[in-house]
Parts: C-alpha cells; structure tokens; sequence
C-alpha cells in the first residue's frame, strides 16, 4: 500500500484514472483509521458526545457508524 503522502500526491494526477484510484485509496485509508481511533476513545472512557464532537459529526450519527464495530 502507499503512504498517505503518496496517495494524495498521485491524487492530484492529471491522469483521471490514477486521480480516482487514489481517492477512493485515500477514502478506504481514512475509514480505517476513524474507526481505530473511535475504537481507542471508547476503550479509554469517552462518550459519544465526545467523539462526535472531535469528528464534527452529531452523536447519533458517530453512534450509528461505530457502535457495532
């Protein structure tokens, strides 16, 4: 896998292809860690509230997409 420096250099490829590729690369990278730091607040004691307020998201919505997980 590239880096994350990687990706987003080839995501401003002229080339559509490589461009594309490389966000929806960047788009699977950035899931991951959201989830592993979501994971890491709640097993160190934060609320929803918390996290929803350092993702910028409501706290229904943070819940919905991580409380499974």
């Amino acid at each position: 896998m590239e880096s994350a420096t990687e990706l987003a250099a080839t995501a401003n490829s002229q080339d559509p292809r490589q461009g594309l590729a490389a966000v929806a690369a960047l788009r699977r990278l950035l899931e991951e860690l959201e989830t592993a730091h979501v994971r890491n607040a709640r097993a160190q004691g934060w609320s929803w509230e918390a996290i929803a307020a350092s993702l910028g998201v409501t706290r229904q919505s943070a819940h919905k997409k991580h409380a499974r997980r």
